[in-house]
């Protein structure tokens, strides 16, 4: 099983005054295992592919990551941020499963 260290991605909205509120990313760096590493093109009616990948990394979840799952958005992996498609809890442990490339 291949080690993964990387940063995650959470968008979070705040309050910046009564009524108004900002969106921010925030990057915190992680450490876990990649449980599955697959690679997948999908063509169509394009020219270039769409490269998804189906990984799935098994991350160890600190208090902020318990506390706020729901705002994950991104892992960066090999220097691309991937768009997390699913995140299965098993404290202290959490699941994360990846998709195809984020946009900000």
């Amino acid at each position: 099983m291949a080690k993964f260290y990387g940063k995650i991605g959470y968008l979070i909205s705040q309050q910046t005054s009564p009524g108004i509120w900002e969106e921010s990313y925030e990057e915190r760096s992680y450490r876990g295992d990649v449980l599955q590493n697959v690679v997948r093109f999908d063509s169509g009616d394009k020219i270039v592919d769409d490269i998804n990948i189906n990984n799935r990394i098994s991350i160890i979840a600190d208090s902020f990551a318990k506390e706020n799952f729901s705002y994950m958005k991104y892992v960066e992996l090999a220097g691309v941020k991937w768009r997390i498609t699913n995140i299965e809890i098993q404290y202290p442990r959490l699941l994360l499963t990846l998709g195809g490339i984020y946009n900000e």
